[in-house]
């Protein structure tokens, strides 16, 4: 349980990208060839995404429809409009850059690995988890530029930017994604084959999104910008969304009559965010050394959801079986 708490070894080697960011950042001919590859990263990371995800597995799910309304209206409404809330509740306790960021984690659509492995060992419906996590990814390839768009619309002036922000989603990341799912029936076999592989390429993306966007961020002086009382802020945050979220999809699934089985689902995919989506997108829509602030609150956020969730799961999973002791 101990070990559930440490710092997860991927935030680190990401903590690892921000600092050889902020002592070598990417300048000239170095930054044009980081940024073309991090680009076609986030072509191959999506195509992958598009060509893993099953649609009958997400089809068949979808006939639980009340659990992922529910989820789906928690992931890209309420996420949303709570962080509109506090933006607007509170608009100079952070920068506008980490307004934005929080904006923009409000929303990115929930993980698929991390949902579904928490939902097992909590011992939730992992069929449904499974088409609530993939059913999210697959709307927030859509929803989340739209979205993002929507709530920055009144701290981002420049208008083009985000126009052309939007077009570049369509290009890197719709695009390759809707051809991954059109060549699946080909390719399925060869990604499950190379799951672990791919896995690692995602991982690949991420860092260097956040070397790209962390590089731009520091020759413009980011650490200038940002004190460790706004870091601390931020972290409260983020933790305050977390909880809120977490109280809320616990009182409504209970309210609408779930299962605990199905409660365990909610919980777990209607309140977390994804990094890996997180991360390439912020570089596409975000261009420029705003990019840098921006990521902060994903990565914030990344690590305490997987802090609270491997304790709540615990906690359910003693909670499950008390239930199924009892039937029997």
């Amino acid at each position: 349980m101990f070990k559930k708490l440490l710092p997860d070894p991927f935030l680190m080697l990401l903590l690892v990208t921000v600092a050889t960011a902020s002592f070598f950042p990417a300048q000239g001919m170095w930054a044009e060839l980081v940024g073309w590859g991090a680009n076609l990263a986030v072509v191959l990371l999506f195509f992958f995404h598009g060509a893993k995800l099953e649609r009958s597995a997400v089809l068949a799910g979808l006939t639980h429809w009340r659990l992922h309304i529910l989820i789906m209206a928690f992931t890209f409404v309420l996420f949303p409009l709570l962080g509109i809330f506090l933006a607007g509740l509170f608009p100079y306790l952070i920068s506008a850059e980490l307004w934005t960021g929080v904006l923009f984690l409000c929303a990115l659509p929930s993980t698929v690995q991390s949902s579904i492995a928490f939902v097992s060992i909590a011992g939730g419906n992992i069929p449904s988890a499974i088409a609530a996590a993939s059913a999210s990814q697959i709307l927030g390839v859509f929803l989340t530029p739209l979205l993002v768009s929507w709530l920055t619309s009144n701290t981002n002036d420049d208008n083009s930017s985000t126009i052309q922000g939007i077009l570049q989603v369509g290009l890197l990341i719709i695009l390759p994604f809707l051809v991954g799912q059109l060549f699946r029936p080909w390719i399925a076999e060869f990604v499950h084959r190379h799951k672990k592989s791919i896995n690692y390429s995602d991982r690949t993306t991420i860092i260097l999104a956040v070397y790209t966007a962390f590089s731009a961020a520091v020759l413009e002086g980011i650490w200038d910008r940002i004190s460790s009382y706004e870091l601390t802020l931020l972290t409260g945050i983020c933790c305050f969304l977390l909880m809120i979220l977490l109280v809320i999809t616990r009182l409504v699934s209970r309210a609408f009559g779930f299962t605990l089985e199905d409660e365990i689902v909610i919980v777990f995919c209607g309140t977390k965010k994804s990094l890996v989506q997180g991360a390439p997108m912020a570089k596409v829509l975000f261009a420029g050394p705003q990019a840098g602030l921006i990521l902060l609150p994903i990565m914030i956020f990344h690590q305490i959801q997987l802090m609270v969730c491997a304790w709540l799961a615990k906690r359910y999973a003693k909670l499950s079986t008390e239930v199924s002791s009892g039937e029997n």
